[in-house]
């Protein structure tokens, strides 16, 4: 018996480790709702996922010890499940900054809301007017210092409540309700 290794040592040494870790496992193998009830929302979801993945473990070690195949076993499958929760707690706690979308304004279409709100009050759609003339300005100059096309000029807007305006609404209204009537017949 010369050839086999004495292992009396590492014997006492999983023993003592054993010790420890059950000292540690204590308060959790009592009623571990009492410490629960203590805590917030996200660190219960925490304790109990923690809890969980320690049984598991234990379990599954246990088996790999007894020589039978963890991987295949129901142990293993709750493992993975387990550290899903991990990862659902890690996304709550640290949420990722969203990349798929950024707000933009339609310039355009809220240029136009404010024409059509600020229509009757001559003095803030005179602003208005000389505020998006500015605007065009800038763009050019931009433009123009980027050696790129300079925009289009939109042509120059018909003064509020005037009859050229009048009569192109009525044109689009009569086009619309044509299109209606033959549509419904």
């Amino acid at each position: 018996m010369s050839g086999v290794k004495d292992i009396s040592r590492d014997l006492d040494k999983l023993d003592v480790q054993l010790d420890d870790l059950e000292g540690s496992l204590e308060p959790f193998l009592g009623n571990i709702d009492d410490i629960a009830s203590q805590l917030p929302l996200l660190d219960k979801a925490k304790l109990f996922s923690l809890v969980a993945y320690s049984i598991e473990s234990l379990l599954f070690s246990t088996l790999k010890l007894q020589g039978t195949d963890a991987q295949n076993h129901a142990v293993f499958d709750e493992l993975k499940r387990v550290r899903e929760y991990f990862a659902k707690i890690k996304a709550v706690e640290e949420p990722e900054p969203e990349k798929s979308r950024k707000t933009t304004v339609n310039q355009e279409g809220a240029a136009r809301v404010l024409k059509s709100g600020l229509s009757d009050n001559k003095a803030i759609s005179a602003k208005l007017a000389e505020k998006i003339a500015e605007e065009r300005a800038k763009a050019l100059l931009k433009s123009m210092g980027n050696n790129k096309r300079p925009a289009e000029a939109a042509p120059p807007a018909a003064a509020p409540g005037s009859g050229a305006e009048e009569g192109e609404r009525k044109k689009k209204r009569s086009k619309h309700k044509g299109r209606n009537k033959a549509n419904k017949g």
